[in-house]
């Protein structure tokens, strides 16, 4: 566990607050079900999901169970929302649970329990203004700054095997970095793209 890295403390909601929280979220995974259908399925039959992340900026890493018993484990969310913060400033968010279902779907699909090697998660306002500021690839408004998208690589599968199974998993978007040497995906609209 990563416990022992977090510098942070985690806020934790009341309860009432988090009951609003778990029926919204819960309504919004049901949609998610109905607009993502293969992604659904693929987190439906799974008793547990894990993810393992290395962060090649920080050089931290993690293998968590982050959903056993049919609900979120919030400690675990509380250790992914850290290794996934904007390395550049330590700002933490939460990740959303979708972008968690979506890497959990990628790396069942592919058929490994490798760390997804983290390039980009979570971007904080002044840093993606900084990052857009430098490259007209990089939006006004990131998915990364909602926690909802990250730049992976996984050791052992080529990128475009990775391209091609986030594709067809339809769980947002997908964008192809080949001379960069990462995949985007995030879990907005379904679209895809190339870039550098």
């Amino acid at each position: 566990m990563l416990s022992k890295f977090l510098r942070k403390p985690v806020d934790v909601a009341p309860r009432q607050d988090r009951r609003r929280f778990l029926s919204i979220g819960a309504g919004a995974l049901a949609c998610a079900a109905v607009a993502r259908p293969a992604l659904a399925r693929s987190a439906a039959l799974a008793p547990e999901r894990s993810l393992a992340f290395y962060n090649l900026h920080t050089g931290e890493s993690l293998k968590t169970v982050y959903w056993a018993d049919g609900d979120y484990v919030s400690g675990s969310l509380s250790e992914i929302n850290y290794l996934l913060r904007d390395f550049r400033n330590d700002e933490v968010k939460a990740i959303h649970p979708d972008l968690l279902d979506l890497l959990h779907a990628i790396t069942d699909r592919l058929g490994t329990s490798k760390p997804i090697q983290l390039i980009s998660g979570y971007r904080s306002p002044a840093t993606n203004a900084m990052l857009h500021a430098r490259s007209d690839g990089v939006a006004v408004h990131s998915l990364h700054m909602d926690g909802m998208a990250s730049d992976i690589r996984i050791p052992g599968h080529d990128l475009r095997e990775l391209h091609k199974v986030a594709l067809s998993l339809r769980g947002g978007g997908v964008g192809y970095y080949p001379k960069s040497d990462f995949v985007h995906v995030d879990v907005g609209r379904v679209r895809r793209w190339t870039g550098a």
